[in-house]
């Protein structure tokens, strides 16, 4: 078995605190695969550990921490693997950067996480919301508080724009009995790009987090960057 380089990774970004990035590597590469995680979620998750095993602003300038960081490493080839929000940061992510991201993978991606996470509430939530600065969020896979400033940031980042612009190889997994990230969403966002790099996989008893199913997608994710790699 190969042996892996593994290193967890503090960088400081900008607006404050820190992003923090588990590196593996087996050997020296120019391309790195880069997991982000859903919301409220972390990447010792068992989709993340798959992955790795098979092969709303503050979120895209973690990201462009995580690129620099590797450009310096020699690594300038990304290929982004999201699940739920981690799926909306990676697409905006690969919007923003073309030059450096090969091809992407989502799980039950959020395209449309911020719009939808402000209108599911009150005006009466959304104003105390404002007045205290912290939105307390609870379901079943999570429970935290969200700052004020996600709130500040619904209108920039349309699902319609990042369809519109899309241009990058697409592999996405999606579950229909999800309730938390409707599949008519990723519908959705099909049908309005134009991009034909997109394959989309179904899974019609799968739930949001598809964790019956994390090694074959791991897998399938891996086969398809690799594919997009030769090309790119």
């Amino acid at each position: 078995m190969t042996n892996r380089h593994q290193e967890l990774i503090r960088l400081k970004i900008d607006s404050g605190g820190e992003v923090q990035m588990y590196l593996s590597q087996a050997a020296p590469q120019d391309w790195a695969v880069v997991y982000v995680h859903g919301f409220g979620s972390t990447r010792g998750g068992e989709k993340a550990l798959a992955l790795e095993a098979a092969c709303a602003r503050r979120l895209l300038v973690e990201f462009e921490a995580l690129r620099v960081y590797l450009a310096g490493r020699g690594i300038h080839r990304l290929c982004p693997y999201g699940s739920s929000m981690g799926g909306w940061a990676a697409a905006w992510f690969a919007l923003q950067n073309p030059q450096v991201v090969a091809a992407v993978a989502v799980v039950a991606p959020a395209f449309a996480f911020l719009r939808g996470f402000w209108v599911r509430l009150t005006d009466a939530e959304r104003a105390e919301w404002k007045r205290i600065g912290r939105l307390h969020v609870k379901n079943q896979y999570i429970e935290t508080d969200v700052g004020y400033g996600l709130a500040e940031e619904v209108d920039d980042y349309p699902m319609e724009r990042l369809a519109a612009g899309w241009t990058k190889p697409l592999l996405i997994f999606h579950g229909m009995q999800d309730d938390l990230v409707p599949h008519s969403q990723t519908l959705a966002f099909v049908e309005k790009t134009n991009c034909p790099h997109i394959e989309l996989r179904l899974y019609k008893d799968g739930d949001h987090r598809l964790l019956a199913l994390k090694d074959e997608m791991a897998e399938a994710a891996c086969e398809f960057y690799a594919h997009w790699l030769a090309i790119d």
